[in-house]
This record gives structure tokens, sequence and C-alpha cells, in this order.
């Protein structure tokens, strides 16, 4: 998961100290973060990560202190069926259970974290599969009894065509979902690091520029120029892609231009159709920053399988 990216990045500053790792193995209901979440124990109490966004964490560091000091590893499930649930469980109404596992050989082995960045990087998912009768992970799959199977998929990422105004604010709301965004714009003018700080700047034509991305499930393209000249060949290259969301700025009548366009230099009417134009969510949106939302929801909900 995404959500995870800090924890990997807190599993490579630890390397070699005792930890603990716990993960939501089962949800149900309101459940306050989703199956796969994990939470980094560290010995001497610091952690990060989260497994219920504050509701249980005080019992799973607990419990973390004990599996780092030599006891067996232990799923927990937590809830509201007593009185106790505001102390230790979810007011929330949901159920979760917490697997917590010593960072070793025998339970999470450290290499492991390196193979899942390894693949985030080439941009493939990972499995890694837990033998819930003996606590430990494994790539290669448990052929009997209860596991759990966690899927590391590659980060999320946002490819924006044109270094419009819309765009600036666009970066922003990515940058707080945790998505990598790269602006695509061969107008240097545009282009600034001073309109973008802290965003990946691409100034190549964006056909070349998306091809080279290779766009796949967990990759975005939203074409906002308004320069047919710049979107529609970034259209083209996305639309030969896999990627989860493609969307492209302009009215209805502009889009109708467009479809025309792109069905004259050869795109099937299939593809097409898997533009999402006028782009984003209709919420009545008003200006930079609240197109920029709208766009922002449309391509979480993609991400989700929610469109």
């Amino acid at each position: 998961m995404a959500e995870n990216d800090s924890v990997l990045a807190a599993a490579r500053d630890w390397r070699g100290d005792r930890l603990a790792l716990a993960t939501v193995v089962s949800t149900w209901g309101s459940a306050p973060r989703p199956r796969g979440s994990h939470m980094l124990i560290h010995a001497d109490g610091r952690f990060e990560g989260s497994v219920s966004g504050g509701c249980v964490e005080t019992d799973i560091l607990q419990t973390a202190a004990e599996v780092i000091a030599g006891a067996p590893f232990q799923v927990k499930n937590y809830g509201v069926a007593d009185a106790a649930a505001w102390e230790v469980g979810l007011p929330c109404g949901g159920e979760i259970a917490v697997m917590v596992q010593p960072v070793s050989a025998e339970g999470f082995d450290p290499e492991l974290f390196d193979r899942i960045v390894e693949a985030r990087e080439r941009g493939d998912a990972l499995a890694v599969t837990t033998d819930l009768a003996t606590g430990h992970s494994d790539l290669r799959p448990v052929e009997t009894g209860q596991v759990f199977v966690n899927r590391y998929d590659p980060p999320r990422r946002l490819l924006i065509v044109g270094a419009v105004q819309i765009a600036q604010a666009l970066t922003g709301l990515a940058h707080q979902l945790g998505i990598d965004t790269v602006v695509i714009d061969p107008r240097a003018r545009f282009l600034t690091a001073e309109r973008f700080p802290g965003t990946t700047l691409d100034d190549r034509w964006p056909d070349e520029a998306i091809e080279a991305y290779r766009p796949g499930p967990s990759t975005a393209v939203v074409t906002l120029s308004h320069d047919i000249k710049i979107d529609d060949p970034a259209l083209i290259a996305a639309l030969a892609s896999e990627a989860a969301y493609v969307g492209a700025l302009g009215s209805r009548r502009s889009h109708a231009a467009r479809r025309e366009r792109l069905a004259a230099a050869g795109v099937a009417p299939a593809a097409i159709d898997r533009i999402d134009a006028p782009v984003g969510i209709d919420i009545g949106a008003i200006g930079p920053s609240e197109i920029a939302l709208s766009i922002a929801a449309a391509v979480i909900g993609a991400f989700h399988d929610r469109r």
C-alpha cells in the first residue's frame, strides 16, 4: 500500500535494530485502517505507521515490546463487544485483527523490506505470504493452513500534462495524498521549480514522456494545457497504456471536437471512451483550486476502482 511508504523508510533507517511489525490482517465494518496496513515498532518505543488511527496503538505497543523481548508472534482481535472498547477497542463500530510479529528470519525477514522497495521502484507489485500458524512471512506461497497475503502495489503516480495554474493546485493536493507527481510541459517558461516546488518536472514532448513512464494501473494521466499540440499526443500515448485514469480538461463541446481528432489519428472509439472529459467529478467547481480538487477526487476514485 502507498500509505506504508513511511514504514518502509523507517525499516531502512532502523535496519539491524530490534523491531516488531504489526499488520492489519482482517477488517469488518467501519475499520479505521485497511487490511495490510503496517505499524513498525522499535525496541526503544519509537514507531512508524498505524493500524487503527490511534484506537488500539497503545495495546499494540505493549504487545510489540513483548514480541521484541522474545514472546511468540500474536494475532489480536479488537472490536466494540464490551465496555473496554474505548480503552482497547474500536469505538467507531468496526472490528480488526492485528498480527504482531518480530522483524527477524523467523517472522518478517528484514530482507523482505528490500524486496518490496525494489519491486515498487520497478513499478511491479509484490505479494508477501504469512503463515498464520507460525507467523513466518515469505515470498513463496504457503501450500496449506491459514495464510495472510499482503500485496504491495507500485507507488501511485500522477502525470500532469500542462504546467498551468490548475496543475499548481493539483500538485499540492497530490503531494498531500502521497501520490508521486510529474508535471510534463515542453514550454520552459511554464515549467519552473518556482511554480512547482518539490515536484518532478519533465520538459519532453508529452507523448515521449508518457511512453517513457509506462503508465500502468497505479498511474493517472491528466491533460490540462488546453493546447491541442500538447494535449492530443499525450492522450494518444496515455490511451495506448494501462493507465488507471485518463482525464482531459475542456468543455463537452471541445471534447466532441477532440474525439473527432483522435479518431482521425487512428484511436479506436472504445479507447477514446476511456477519457474522462470534462475532467474530474462534477462538484460545480469554480476556479483552479476547486477544479484541482474535483480532479484529485476522480483520480482517487479510479485508483480505488470506484468510478
